[in-house]
C-alpha cells in the first residue's frame, strides 16, 4: 500500500481524508497545513502519493507540486480541487501532477485515485476538463523556478516574501523577475496579474 502526505489547509477536511484512506488500509505519514510544510514532508517522509489541495496559503497547490517533484520526480501528486475549468487542470497537470480529482469526489473514487496511482498511472475525476492548455511560447520557455515566481508575484507577493517561500535570496527574486516580465513584455505589476488571471495561473477571492 502506497505511503501517503495530506496536504490542506483545513483541519477538519484532513481528518476526513485520513480516516478514508485509513478505513481503506492505506497508510497516512504526514498531514500538512499549506504548501511549504507539503514540501518538506515530501522530503523527510518519501511517501509515495500526496493528496494536495489547489487552494492553500503561501505555496498552492500547483506551486508545491512543481516544487516537489523538482526534488523527487518519483511522487505522484493528487490534486484535489473545487476547480473544474479547463486552465486549472492543465496547469495541475502542466507542473507534473498526475491525478485531478473535484472535493467532491466519492471515498471509494478517492481510494481507487491513490492505488491507480501507485502503480503508476494517470488519475482524472468525472467532472473535470482536461484539455490540453493551449500553448504559449513565451510562458513556455520559462524555468520551473521562473513559472514559481512569476505566479507568486501575481499573487502580489514581493520579493522579500517570494525569497522565504521557495529558499532562495532576493536578489534571485528579483533578476528572475525582471527576466520574466522582459520575457512576457509586461512591464508592471498590474499587469503582470491581469495575464497571469486570464491564464488560471493565479484566481482572484
Amino acid at each position: 500500500m502506497p505511503r501517503i502526505v495530506i496536504a490542506d489547509d483545513h483541519t477538519m477536511v484532513r481528518e476526513a481524508l485520513r480516516d478514508a484512506f485509513r478505513r481503506a488500509g492505506y497508510e497516512v505519514v504526514g498531514e500538512a497545513a499549506n504548501g511549504q510544510e507539503a514540501v518538506a514532508m515530501a522530503r523527510a517522509l518519501t511517501p509515495r502519493v500526496i493528496v494536495m489541495d489547489m487552494a492553500m496559503p503561501g505555496l498552492n497547490g500547483v506551486q508545491a507540486t512543481r516544487e516537489i517533484l523538482n526534488h523527487n520526480p518519483e511522487v505522484a501528486v493528487l490534486i484535489l480541487s473545487m476547480y473544474s475549468g479547463e486552465s486549472y487542470v492543465s496547469n495541475a497537470l502542466a507542473a507534473g501532477a498526475r491525478g485531478y480529482l473535484l472535493k467532491n469526489a466519492l471515498e471509494v473514487d478517492l481510494a481507487r485515485a491513490v492505488k491507480a496511482l501507485g502503480k503508476g498511472q494517470q488519475v482524472i475525476g468525472r467532472g473535470v476538463l482536461a484539455i490540453a492548455r493551449t500553448p504559449d511560447p513565451k510562458y513556455d520557455r520559462l524555468t520551473p523556478l521562473e513559472k514559481q515566481i512569476l505566479e507568486l508575484a501575481a499573487q502580489g507577493k514581493s520579493n522579500k516574501a517570494i525569497a522565504t517561500l521557495l529558499a532562495v535570496s532576493e536578489n534571485t527574486v528579483a533578476v528572475h523577475r525582471a527576466n520574466i516580465m522582459a520575457e512576457l513584455d509586461i512591464h508592471r505589476t498590474t499587469d503582470l496579474i491581469l495575464w497571469a488571471v486570464k491564464r488560471g495561473l493565479v484566481h482572484l477571492p
